[in-house]
């Protein structure tokens, strides 16, 4: 067995063989990197932070239960939400959300920028904008916002993210494109 400062340079792939194989402390360096996006998706997903501590809990469970039958078929952050987005499937489901929404005919765009300033007008100015943002992500269609929030809260690649969603990669590519374009509009019609 490893100490503490091996596991923190290890892979999380292999940190997760290494569980897999019953190395238990393995697990928690795993549970520490990616514990803040997955509940963050979760919580921005449905939007109670109540359920999002059960659903939290729910998706570490299924890993835990899952672990004999780890096999590195894609990156670890890959298949643990790929866990989290098939509890808030879940979740939707059970709810009677509906799923598909439809994509708007938009012009292509490069998401939003900000600027970074240090005067008090500026720092509260950022915080109200952040508030904003946080709202328009709210209420993106559930589609971009669950690609939005793997992306940017998970980290994924728009290849992950499709397999992730389980939607080919133009899907994936597509959803994240319309989010950006919607959090862009909701940021310049705030200004």
């Amino acid at each position: 067995m490893d100490g503490p400062q091996t596991y923190q340079r290890m892979a999380d792939e292999t940190l997760m063989l290494r569980y897999r194989d019953g190395e238990l402390p393995a697990f928690e360096p795993l549970y520490q990197r990616h514990k803040g996006g997955v509940y963050r998706y979760l919580l921005r997903g449905c939007g109670s932070s109540s359920l999002a501590d059960e659903l939290f809990q729910e998706v570490w469970l299924s890993l835990v239960k899952a672990r004999e039958r780890y096999t590195p078929s894609a990156k670890f952050a890959t298949y643990l939400y790929r866990i989290a987005h098939t509890r808030l499937i879940d979740y939707y489901r059970q709810h009677g959300i509906q799923l598909e929404s439809p994509l708007p005919d938009e012009e292509e765009g490069d998401g939003w920028q900000g600027q970074n300033h240090d005067s008090p007008e500026h720092i509260v100015a950022a915080q109200q904008q952040a508030v904003r943002v946080l709202d328009v992500i709210d209420n993106l269609p559930i589609e971009q916002r669950q690609v939005f929030l793997l992306f940017e809260e998970g980290g994924l690649t728009v290849e992950e993210i499709a397999e992730a969603t389980s939607v080919s990669k133009e899907i994936a590519k597509s959803r994240l494109r319309y989010a950006f374009n919607n959090l862009r509009r909701a940021f310049e019609e705030g200004r």
